[in-house]
């Protein structure tokens, strides 16, 4: 059964392919979240719920250290978080027109952090449900490395979202560069044109290091930067419920990496 929500936000989207082209798709822009939330174990909500926590799981316990929780605690608390979001289906509450997905998870976390019968739960690393397979163990050191501020964690949380987002997008274009088996344009050798970061090469150096013309590296990195852009696109649809929205939450993601 379709939820009232999911019945108000279904339409006829857009979906970025593996090849670059944008295909149709009957659901809706919160895809993930609603597939996240079905009841069932079917494989479409088991991978929604894999990428929901993977994108989400460090910026919730940068959020809670930042809140002054311990490394252990924090852990615990975020292993126990997303435990407790699947063990009660409690994405299914999460409602597209009352604001954004990365929102309504943060503002759950704290109400789980600071009622006390969850915090026992914590304790007890997810109160009995099975642990999450979260690179949480790694958590305290990419914490440590990052540079001291004086924003408040719900800014921070902004930006570690944004961060991971792109990451992820980064990801997909370095998997799509290995499946085509592109050895005239690496990757590796073209993302820097990407990053906006200085000192960015020539593109005379950059041909001349791969052995190809210039104007074969400038074609290359114009579809780079316009598969970039349709994949950060992607990966914020899937948790906003309009096209302008989208837009929205795409000015948001780049203020949040400025800062």
């Amino acid at each position: 059964m379709v939820s009232g929500a999911a019945r108000k936000t279904r339409r006829y989207t857009r979906v970025v392919t593996a090849e670059g082209r944008r295909g149709h798709f009957a659901t809706t822009r919160w895809s993930l979240v609603i597939a996240a939330g079905a009841e069932g174990s079917s494989p479409a909500v088991h991978e929604a719920l894999a990428t929901l926590c993977e994108t989400y799981w460090y910026p919730l316990y940068g959020f809670l250290r930042s809140r002054g929780y311990s490394a252990e605690n924090a852990q615990d608390l975020t292993q126990a978080f997303f435990a407790r979001l699947l063990e009660k289906h409690a994405i299914r509450h999460a409602d597209p027109t009352r604001g954004r997905f990365r929102s309504f998870l943060l503002a759950s976390l704290k109400n789980f952090a600071s009622n006390e019968r969850d915090r026992e739960i914590a304790g007890k690393r997810g109160g009995g449900v099975p642990i999450l397979s979260l690179e949480i163990e790694g958590a305290e050191g990419r914490f440590q490395m990052e540079p001291p501020t004086d924003e408040t964690p719900e800014r921070v949380f902004d930006r570690r979202w944004a961060l991971t987002l792109l990451d992820r997008v980064m990801s997909r274009l370095q998997a799509e560069a290995a499946a085509r088996g592109d050895k005239t344009s690496p990757f590796d050798r073209l993302k820097t044109y990407l990053t906006g970061e200085e000192p960015q090469l020539s593109y005379a150096r950059t041909a001349a290091d791969l052995g190809v013309s210039e104007g074969a590296v400038k074609v290359a990195v114009h579809r780079l930067r316009r598969r970039f852009r349709d994949l950060v696109h992607d990966e914020i649809a899937h948790t906003v419920s309009s096209p302008a929205e989208i837009e929205d939450e795409l000015r948001h993601l780049w203020s949040a990496v400025r800062r």
